[in-house]
């Protein structure tokens, strides 16, 4: 449980729910590293943020294989759970977060709480200043919308820790979505409270 962040049970369901993914397939030349193997060096690496040479030392495999296995399992996981565990939110989705907001907190209108959260990562080699941050730290930055049952409802994540909370929301989907109005946010409601 420690050394994942989480349980075999929980790996395996991870494991069944991003499928074949992060799979590779046999050449003439060598095997290649089976799915759970490259699930379990991610997990790695985000449970302890270790450098992919140490992570190399400790499963036995090539620092750019290290690498590989962490950037197609990560994508795997976004393409396959985001989708089906996060689905974007249609109109009677925020109509029913609104009503909940406004019952459960008094806060009429409103169709979710944002804010944004500096994750600590080493710096990347090379990367200057562009995950220093204000906090004199190294990190990226995730935005997310939340219910009103705090469960997040849209995510944004990967921007340089130096970006402003205004410039990492502009590069949002949910900026994008929110100007085009294509995200089907409902329009504001009058409501009369004796």
């Amino acid at each position: 449980m420690r050394y994942f962040r989480m349980t075999t049970d929980q790996m395996e369901q991870l494991l069944l729910h991003i499928g074949p993914d992060p799979t590779r397939h046999t050449t003439a030349y060598r095997k290649p590293i089976e799915a759970k193997q490259r699930l379990a060096v991610t997990l790695r690496f985000l449970a302890t943020g270790d450098s992919f040479s140490s992570l190399a030392f400790s499963y036995r495999m090539g620092e750019s294989a290290v690498a590989l296995c962490v950037e197609e399992t990560c994508k795997a996981v976004v393409r396959r759970l985001l989708s089906s565990q996060m689905p974007e939110p249609k109109t009677q989705d925020w109509l029913a977060m609104a009503d909940r907001f406004e019952s459960r907190w008094s806060f009429p209108n409103s169709i979710g709480a944002i804010d944004g959260k500096h994750v600590c990562i080493q710096a990347p080699p090379n990367s200057g200043s562009l995950y220093f941050n204000y906090k004199k730290t190294f990190s990226v930055v995730l935005l997310a919308l939340v219910d009103a049952n705090y469960r997040f409802r849209i995510i944004h994540v990967g921007e340089y820790g130096r970006t402003s909370d205004g410039g990492v929301y502009r590069n949002s989907a949910l900026a994008r979505g929110m100007e085009l109005q294509t995200l089907g946010v409902p329009e504001d409601r009058t409501q009369f409270h004796l």
